[in-house]
């Protein structure tokens, strides 16, 4: 049966037989396993966000054009998108807990590394390194979520771990830039050192095995990719991956361009910069609990989904405008309100996307998880260093890559998943369900 058929399943026809745990819709987790997932989730924020307060005397210390320090992020991010299509299949096959500890131990290691790199070339081969082992906790976290929730629960749960990982961008940067109070940006990685042993002992300690022996996939690598070929072939599903990649993109040209833009042109201090990175990790945050305790269950998430996306290619447009001057003379204030609002709606736009892409696959978690993971994290990617061609004093480059990558994720969204079909109309025409009508309601 492929993948995403199973998707379409009423949760009540999936309830196992007494005893059995191998059920999404009847698993569910404690408090710190939900907050272990949470910490999974935040790995790239932390190894990102904690990090870009110090970009500016980076570029001082190493002596390198701000262009190549921003390759110190764009190698961390791609390193977690090509490290998720490893991770992902061996998941399926091996587990969710033997992949996940041995990725969090290479990644503590490269991470000690970065702390050690005398050049910045150095630095850009171990923050690659970094994001290839940091890429377990991100893909497998989702696996989890996949293994133990459906429907309803799995939108929901999604907006919780958006909670909780959302905490990690607030503080990530406010602690960075105290960080640089004190030490240099080398401390910064002996910070995250430190974080990442600690999670890596709960995951050692608390984090239980959620893929039974009974559903693991052991066809090799070859099953992996025609697994993977399968979920591609599926129309949606590509379109809501795509659409939450570019979405992602957007947000990376801001965590890419953001400390230069509010430093070096508006001449804020790495405190001030800190403070309203907080602000709108907060807004993302907070939208992100208003989607999962508000609008989940009561409005399609096509419908939450459809308005996320326009939201961010409004404020990308307002932001385009303001760095060319088309509205005058911008001065700080309107600047970081346009960010506010186009990072919060990346609360209801990222959770929702990857709620109904994982909606249309359930016996290949891991693969679905590495696929949604790595587009958008290649996106993002070559995404950074587009933010920086024009230098590091006009914002024009940041709101044309946001307003490009908000445009296109809307674009996949309307001409491949179809958001305007009914429930009805799908099953006349014979189209796959998501599952999201049945499981999350229509208005």
């Amino acid at each position: 049966m492929p993948e995403h058929a199973a998707a379409s399943t009423p949760d009540t026809e999936r309830l196992p037989a007494p005893g059995s745990p191998s059920t999404p819709a009847t698993r569910r987790t404690g408090l710190l396993v939900t907050l272990v997932l949470g910490g999974l989730t935040a790995t790239p924020p932390l190894a990102m966000d904690m990090y870009l307060p110090s970009l500016p005397e980076v570029t001082r210390s190493l002596h390198a054009p701000a262009a190549t320090v921003q390759l110190t992020l764009t190698a961390c991010l791609a390193g977690m998108a090509l490290g998720q299509l490893v991770v992902g299949p061996m998941s399926d096959r091996w587990g969710r807990r033997r992949p996940l500890l041995a990725g969090l131990a290479v990644y503590l290691v490269a991470t000690v590394l970065c702390a050690l790199a005398p050049n910045v070339g150095t630095l850009v081969a171990f923050r690659l390194a970094q994001g290839l082992a940091g890429a377990a906790g991100i893909v497998i976290a989702r696996a989890v979520v996949r293994d133990l929730y459906d429907g309803v629960a799995m939108a929901r749960f999604f907006s919780t771990l958006m909670l909780i990982s959302g905490v990690a961008p607030i503080v990530a940067p406010l602690i960075g830039g105290q960080i640089l109070r004190v030490t240099d940006w080398r401390g910064v990685f002996v910070v995250l050192t430190v974080v990442g042993a600690a999670l890596a002992a709960l995951v050692w300690l608390r984090l239980p095995e959620t893929l039974p022996p009974a559903e693991r996939n052991d066809g090799g690598v070859g099953q992996a990719l025609r697994s993977m070929r399968g979920l591609l072939a599926d129309l949606p599903f590509t379109g809501y991956m795509l659409a939450g990649g570019f979405a992602f993109a957007a947000l990376f040209a801001y965590i890419s361009a953001s400390p230069f833009v509010v430093q070096e042109i508006y001449g804020a201090s790495p405190q001030t910069f800190s403070l309203l990175f907080g602000l709108n990790s907060v807004g993302l945050v907070v939208a992100g609990q208003i989607n999962g305790k508000v609008l989940v269950g009561r409005v399609r998430l096509d419908k939450v989904l459809a308005v996320g996306l326009t939201v961010i290619v409004l404020a990308a447009t307002a932001l385009l405008l303001m760095s060319t001057g088309a509205l005058g003379k911008a001065g700080l204030v309107p600047v970081a309100a346009a960010l506010f609002v186009l990072m919060s709606a990346m609360g209801i736009t990222l959770p929702n996307a990857q709620s109904l892409a994982l909606l249309r696959t359930r016996h290949a978690a891991g693969s679905a998880s590495a696929l949604l993971g790595t587009s958008a994290f290649l996106v993002g990617a070559a995404a950074s260093p587009l933010v920086g061609v024009a230098g590091e004093h006009t914002a024009v480059p940041m709101a044309v890559v946001q307003l490009a990558g908000a445009l296109v994720a809307l674009a996949c969204f309307v001409g491949m998943c179809r958001p305007w079909i009914t429930r009805a109309d799908a099953e006349e025409g014979g189209a796959p369900l998501s599952g999201e009508a049945e499981s999350l309601g229509e208005s």
